[in-house]
């Protein structure tokens, strides 16, 4: 299996940035970091629009929890700054000792 290194987030936002929204990336997923930044002028150009402004942001993914991440979190300031982070919830599911399987509340 091949480990992920990075995601690729792009933003596309209204001129005034009062409305933003995902759009999918060209390939989201790399294996190195560094490939993910190369890739950004590539992929802000094939975005590029006169009544949209696209923010794109490679985040960095740890191996060992490529898995386990469940959260996307990404907010564009009023300056044009795309913050964005990729965590793990600290869900926790319980489950029958004696059979391994999830225990529901009924």
């Amino acid at each position: 299996m091949e480990h992920i290194a990075a995601f690729l987030l792009v933003v596309s936002c209204s001129q005034d940035l009062s409305g933003c929204r995902e759009i999918p990336a060209p390939a989201p997923l790399y294996e190195a970091y560094d490939a993910c930044q190369a890739g950004l002028p590539k992929v802000l150009a094939a975005f590029r629009s006169s009544s949209n402004r696209t923010f794109a942001r490679c985040l960095e993914v740890d191996p060992a929890l490529e898995d386990d991440y469940d959260q996307l979190s990404w907010n564009v300031l009023p300056n044009g700054t795309l913050e964005a982070s990729l965590t793990v919830s600290s869900v926790v599911v319980a489950s029958d000792a004696a059979t391994g399987k999830p225990a529901y509340l009924h």
